[in-house]
C-alpha cells in the first residue's frame, strides 16, 4: 500500500521506488497488478524442499482417513531422504489435512422438531459415593428443550426403565418416539446393519405407547440434545476442581443436587428459543400421550419367586424376608440409594396394582435380613413345649394345678425315672390330704429339684409339722373328747379349712 501510495503521489516508477525504498520494477509490477484487478495479499509462492514429498504425505493422509500426525509424517519423510525442518512438515501436513477434509465434512441441517414427538436420553459417569460409582441418566425433550437428570446406580434394565418412568411422569405424558444409544438394554445385536430390539424394551415401549429408536453406533451427533445434557450435567454435578463442588456424603445428596440442577436449567431462558423450557413444556403437554396408571413391571427390579415354605427371596447372594401371605408368588426386587441410605426394595403386583411389601438394608451373604412382622406366630416348639395330656392318668395328674405341670416339666428335663408311678402316687395322695396341698408340694419339689420316691411325702410331712392346724379348747359349748365326726373329712378337700390368702401365698408359681 505504501508503494501504490508513493506512485499515486509522484506518478513516476523511479520516484515511487525511491520513496518506498524498493526497486522500480517492483513498483511497476504492483501498479500493473492493480490496473488488472489482480492484487493479492498472499506472499509469492516459492519452491520448498517438501514439494517433491507432498504426494507421499497425501497418500498417508488417505490411508489414515485424515488421522496421521505431523510428527509421524516427519519421521517417515526423514527415512525417505527429506532434509527439511519439522516446522515445514507440520505446515505441509496441516495444508494436506485441510484439503482432505474438503468434501468430507458432515453438513448438519437444522432440526425443526414438532411438539410431543421426540425424547432423547443418554448416560454419563456420575460421582463416586462411598467407593461406588454412580450413573447420571440424562433425558431431553426436543421441542421444549426440557431436561431431566436422575441419579441411578447402574445401567441395568430395571434402573433404566425406572428412570424412564420417572422422566415420563415428570414430563406429564409420553412422546411418540424415544431415541437412545445401542445399549444392551435396548439392542441385543445388529443383523445386516439392523438393530435387533431387546424384548424387554419392546414390552416397555408397548406399555407406554412409544416407539424406541436407536442412533447409528458411535455417532453422537445424531442425538446432540442428550449429549449436551450429559455434558452440562457432568460439568455441574460431578465434583471437580473447576466447579469446586464438595464430595457427596450420601446418595440422597446426589438426588437433591440433580433435582436442583433440573430446576435451574428448565426455568432459565434458552438461548435458541428465547423461552424457558418449563414454560414451553406446559404448552407441549397437550401433544403428549397419556401415561398408564401403573409403571411397567420391569421398572420395579428383577423378578424373584418367594419360596413355598419360607417367606424369603434371594437377591445378589443375600436373603430378604417378605410377608408370609406371599409364599410362592412373584415379586420384584431392586436397590435404591447408596451408602448408609442404601435399601433393597421389594414390590408385589397384585389385583390392586404394585405395592411395596418390604424394604431392608443391605444384607451380607449368610446373614439374612428379616422382619418379625413378616412371619406368623411361631408354633410351640421344643424350647416352649407345654404339657399336653394324652391319657386319662396324665389328665388327672395335670388337673392338680400349676405345681403339677411345673413338676412334670422339670422332672422330664432332668430325666427322672418312674415318672408315671410317682404321678399316680401324687394323685392318690391328693385324694387323702387335698388337691391344694399336693399341688403346692409338687411345685416346691419342682423348684428345689426333689424328684425322688419319698420326696413328695417328706414335703407334705414337713409342712404339717411346721404349720399345725387350729388349736382346740374346751368350753361351755365344746368338749375335747374325741368323737367320730372327724372321720367324715377323709377324702375331702381340706382347702376350705384354711384362709384363702394363706393358700395363695404358698402355691408355687
Amino acid at each position: 500500500m505504501e508503494i501504490l501510495e508513493a506512485f499515486d503521489l509522484t506518478g513516476s516508477l523511479r520516484d515511487a521506488a525511491e520513496l518506498a525504498g524498493c526497486s522500480h520494477h517492483t513498483v511497476g509490477r504492483y501498479v500493473a497488478a492493480r490496473e488488472a484487478g489482480g492484487l493479492c495479499d498472499r506472499p509469492a509462492a516459492r519452491p520448498q524442499l517438501i514439494d517433491e514429498f507432498l504426494p507421499k504425505v497425501e497418500e498417508w493422509m488417505e490411508h489414515s482417513a485424515g488421522k496421521i500426525r505431523a510428527d509421524k509424517s516427519h519421521e517417515k519423510l526423514l527415512a525417505l531422504g527429506y532434509t527439511g525442518s519439522e516446522r515445514t512438515t507440520r505446515r505441509a501436513v496441516a495444508q494436506v489435512r485441510r484439503a482432505f477434509k474438503v468434501g468430507r465434512v458432515r453438513v448438519h441441517r437444522p432440526w425443526v422438531t414438532e411438539p410431543g414427538m421426540w425424547l432423547q436420553y443418554d448416560f454419563g459417569d456420575g460421582p463416586v459415593i462411598d467407593g461406588a460409582r454412580t450413573t447420571l441418566f440424562c433425558a431431553w425433550l426436543a421441542w421444549s428443550r426440557f431436561r431431566v437428570v436422575l441419579a441411578i446406580l447402574d445401567k441395568t434394565a430395571p434402573s433404566v426403565f425406572a428412570a424412564l418412568d420417572v422422566t415420563l411422569r415428570r414430563l406429564g405424558g409420553a412422546p411418540t418416539y424415544v431415541l437412545t444409544d445401542n445399549e444392551k438394554t435396548v439392542t441385543i445385536a445388529h443383523v445386516a446393519g439392523m438393530a435387533v430390539r431387546n424384548p424387554a424394551t419392546v414390552s416397555f415401549a408397548r406399555h407406554y405407547g412409544v416407539t424406541v429408536h436407536t442412533c447409528e453406533p458411535a455417532d453422537p451427533a445424531s442425538k446432540g440434545g442428550s449429549e449436551s445434557t450429559v455434558k452440562l450435567a457432568k460439568a455441574d454435578l460431578v465434583p471437580k476442581d473447576t466447579n469446586l463442588r464438595p464430595v457427596y456424603a450420601s446418595f440422597a445428596e446426589l438426588e437433591a443436587a440433580c433435582e436442583k440442577f433440573c430446576d435451574m436449567v428448565n426455568t432459565r431462558v434458552h438461548r435458541v428459543t428465547r423461552r424457558a423450557p418449563a414454560d414451553m413444556l406446559a404448552q407441549e403437554r397437550a401433544r403428549l400421550h397419556p401415561l398408564p396408571a401403573t409403571p411397567h413391571t420391569v421398572s420395579f427390579g428383577v423378578t424373584r419367586t418367594v419360596a413355598a415354605t419360607t417367606p424369603m427371596v434371594t437377591f445378589e447372594g443375600a436373603q430378604y424376608s417378605v410377608p408370609h401371605p406371599l409364599l410362592g408368588q412373584l415379586v420384584w426386587v431392586r436397590v435404591h440409594g447408596r451408602g448408609e441410605g442404601e435399601a433393597v426394595v421389594i414390590v408385589h403386583v397384585g389385583d390392586d396394582g404394585p405395592v411395596e411389601v418390604a424394604r431392608h438394608g443391605r444384607a451380607a451373604p449368610g446373614c439374612p435380613a428379616m422382619a418379625d412382622a413378616h412371619f406368623p406366630p411361631s408354633p410351640a416348639g421344643a424350647l416352649a413345649r407345654a404339657p399336653k395330656p394324652r391319657t386319662a392318668a396324665e389328665a388327672e395328674f395335670l388337673d392338680l394345678g400349676a405345681g403339677a405341670r411345673l413338676w412334670l416339666t422339670e422332672a422330664a428335663a432332668v430325666g427322672t425315672t418312674r415318672m408315671r408311678v410317682k404321678m399316680a402316687e401324687a394323685v392318690t395322695t391328693a385324694k387323702l390330704v387335698g388337691t391344694t396341698q399336693v399341688d403346692w408340694a409338687l411345685g416346691h419339689a419342682a423348684v428345689h429339684a426333689r424328684f425322688a420316691e419319698a420326696d413328695l411325702a417328706s414335703i407334705l410331712d414337713h409342712r404339717a409339722r411346721t404349720q399345725p392346724g387350729p388349736v382346740h379348747q374346751a368350753g361351755e359349748q365344746a368338749s375335747l373328747t374325741q368323737g367320730t365326726a372327724g372321720w367324715a373329712a377323709l377324702g375331702r378337700d381340706q382347702a376350705t379349712s384354711r384362709p384363702t390368702d394363706e393358700l395363695e401365698g404358698e402355691v408355687a408359681p
